[in-house]
This record gives structure tokens, sequence and C-alpha cells, in this order.
């Protein structure tokens, strides 16, 4: 039975893990922002880590259940409230037929995670349910959920504990200031030195343009760069390169002014030079930023990067351990 949406909040769509292959046709992985918390909820509902849930951001949606069955509402913390009655986050709810899903205001982060047991089952494009706007793939006929959609649910198999949690202790969120980790990149010799130290000394802060594509940050030192003669193919601004390819997390600073991550919506190449990549067990963090938000670079090798993936990883399995 389908769960019938009576309002869409600020701007919810349907993600799962992404579509992973297709970035070299210009066809970005997308998926969750904060892919963490994406498995966390599923893993409380008795999901399969990847299946599609409902990511809202800053306000949640109302849902009308046409059956009995369990949700669990991760990230952000967005209060759920089943008819009106305020829920805790990060634990199996159960929810009966003909009862309604609402929210109450966020109390911290951008994004919520929003699991059914069973997935959202709507039809795949490219193995993927994740909504991708902007080429009109995934989520609810390539777009995000409206009211009066319908939103159809998988079988379930798994097993449910209804109450169980995800202790404080592993919901991983932004400190204050938020800090992401980045490896310096190939065109890292494009700014002077002085201007790649300042950049890491500099507090920055989140833009009001933050959205799945990337993050826009403010409030720091322009960037001074290296003279040269501008290559064949390139602009005459000193931040144009040739066009290169783009990977996830990868830092723009278009005129070397405000620097822009790249995040899953991102379009994969372009003529603006890379200065460093925040690296892949940070990324989430970025999808809980609100604009305004304090934000610290910090400059890390290739070993601290792997470790930290390995760190993540870890916490991944912890969530999974704990709710066993």
């Amino acid at each position: 039975m389908p769960i019938n949406v009576k309002s869409a909040g600020l701007a919810t769509t349907i993600q799962d893990l992404g579509r992973p292959g297709y970035y070299h046709l210009g066809i970005p992985m997308g998926g969750a922002m904060d892919r963490l918390a994406l498995r966390a909820a599923n893993l409380l509902v008795g999901n399969d880590e990847g299946a599609a849930c409902l990511e809202a951001v800053f306000m949640g949606p109302a849902l009308e259940f046409t059956q009995d069955t369990w949700i669990a509402v991760t990230g952000g913390e967005l209060p759920p409230m089943i008819d009106g009655e305020v829920q805790e986050t990060w634990t199996t709810l159960k929810i009966k037929k003909g009862q309604t899903l609402t929210f109450d205001y966020i109390r911290s982060g951008a994004r919520a995670y929003i699991a059914v047991a069973g997935g959202i089952d709507t039809p795949l494009a490219l193995g993927s349910r994740s909504t991708y706007a902007i080429g009109a793939l995934g989520g609810v006929d390539g777009r995000a959920i409206m009211a009066g959609d319908s939103l159809p649910i998988g079988a379930h198999s798994g097993s449910v504990k209804e109450g169980a949690s995800v202790p404080d202790a592993l919901r991983r969120a932004p400190g204050k200031p938020a800090e992401l980790r980045v490896l310096p990149g190939l065109y890292w010799h494009r700014m002077t030195e002085a201007a790649g130290e300042q950049f890491f000394k500099d507090t920055w802060k989140v833009a009001l343009e933050a959205d799945r594509m990337g993050y826009r940050f403010q409030g720091g030192t322009p960037v001074e760069f290296v003279d040269r003669e501008p290559p064949f193919g390139a602009g005459s601004d000193p931040s144009n390169i040739t066009d290169a390819c783009y990977p996830y997390g990868s830092i723009q600073i278009p005129g070397g002014t405000e620097p822009i991550v790249l995040h899953r919506d991102a379009v994969s190449g372009g003529g603006y030079f890379m200065m460093g990549t925040v690296i892949s067990a940070d990324m989430d963090l970025i999808g809980q930023l609100q604009p305004h938000t304090l934000t610290k670079f910090i400059k890390v090798n290739m070993h601290t990067a792997l470790s930290a993936r390995r760190d993540r990883a870890a916490l991944i399995q912890s969530i999974r351990d704990t709710l066993r």
C-alpha cells in the first residue's frame, strides 16, 4: 500500500546511494547528501542499507500511511510527529494505518532522511531511484515529491526492533565551527604560496547558494594567483583552466573570491581550477551545513584521508553491530 503525500515540505526528494558508473557521460552519481544518515535510517527499519528513502531539506513533508509499518528519521535534527505527537529521531518508530507523519521545526543540520520498512519502490533509472532533477531521472517522474503523489513501498522481509536507537556517539554531525578536511589537488600550484596558506587560516561561512550541486563559501581572503600566460583553450581569468574533469568534493574558486565545493549532483567537468578536494569521509558533513555556518578547511595528506575513510567505515560498522 502506498504513502499519500499531503504536503511536500521545502525540497523533499527520493534518494538512495546513487547511480555510479555514468559520470564520464556527464551523469553524476547523485544519491543522499549524507550517506551515513541514509544507511542508518535503513538499518533501523530492517532495509538494505541502500534502499530508497526521502531526503527532506529544512522542512519535512506530511505523509499519510495506508498500512501499518515502521519508519525512522535520521540526519539533521528534524523531529518527527505521528498524529501531532513528537517522536525521537534515529529511532525505530511504529506507525499505523491512517496515521500521518509530520515534522516539527529543524533544530540542527540541514537534511533529514525518512526510511520506511520495504523502501520506496519507484522505478529504477540507470540502476537507482535517486532523484536527479536536472536530468529528470529517478524520483517521481524525475522530480521532487509533490502534494497528491502516492509513493509505492516495497516488500519487507527484514527484522525490526521497535524502539531501537542509534546512540548519540554514533550520530556524526558537523562541529562548531564545521571542519572539512582537504587534500590539495593538481592545480594547487596556480595559487601563490601565501594564498594557499591563508585559505586554511581563514574562517569561511556557508553562503545562501548551497544545494545538491554544490556549496558556496564566503568571508575569506581572495586568492592571489601565480602570473602566467593563459594556455590555449583557457579563459583570461586567472582561475580558468583548459577544461578538465571535476572529482566529487573538488573546490573551485571562480575569480579567486568564493570557494565552491561540488557535491552529489555536480557537473562532471569544466574550466575552473580546483585547489583541492574535500576528503570522502567529510562529504556527509557538508550536506548538514546550514547557510551562515562557520567553516574551517583543514589541509591533510593522503595518509590522513585514507585513515579517515577507514574510521568512517568503522563507524558504519558500529551502527550495524548496535542494531543487530
